[in-house]
């Protein structure tokens, strides 16, 4: 019986089949893994639910894959976990963006450190001196403050984001 991530892995895949990263080259999926990689490898997190909700975390925004779906397939934690690092696009872009601020400072901690996870390989995948870096590095900034400083697990994420911010900075 593979374990629920791989499930996870084999379910992005499908849903991002043929997706592009922004450079036009590189397949979507890679960010996915390498979000789920900086989880385990990075934030040292090694629980299953969050690993899968890493590889998901994009597939309700990005494809036509709904809420229900990841119910169905991955139960009521993952697809929250998922829903709760989903921008609503109904909304117009300034609005889209405080909402999305508002919900995840309200998100579970596991949301929150997917989320540190996802702009920490955004930023790592940035190329150096661009305008996509100066956006990153904002969206890394804002990433920090979700964190909080509550949970363990959010602090030590926090770190490793901070440091790749001054890293990036001082290129």
């Amino acid at each position: 019986m593979s374990a629920i991530w791989q499930n996870a892995a084999s379910f992005a895949a499908r849903a991002h089949a043929g997706q592009l990263r922004k450079d036009g080259e590189t397949p979507y999926i890679a960010h996915l893994f390498r979000v789920a990689m900086t989880v385990r490898n990075v934030f040292e997190i090694c629980d299953p639910d969050i690993l899968a909700a890493a590889l998901l975390h994009d597939t309700i925004e990005d494809t036509t894959v709904d809420y229900d779906e990841l119910f169905d397939a991955f139960g009521p934690n993952i697809a929250s976990l998922v829903v709760a690092l989903t921008k609503d696009k109904r909304l117009k872009e300034d609005r889209r963006e405080q909402a999305y601020m508002n919900q995840l400072l309200n998100a579970p901690w596991q949301a929150r450190l997917i989320k540190l996870a996802d702009v920490y390989d955004n930023l790592s995948d940035s190329p150096n001196a661009s305008s996509m870096e100066a956006t990153s590095l904002q969206k890394a900034r804002d990433a920090l403050q979700l964190a909080g400083t509550g949970e363990p697990e959010l602090c030590r994420a926090a770190t490793h984001l901070g440091s790749l911010i001054r890293k990036h900075q001082s290129e």
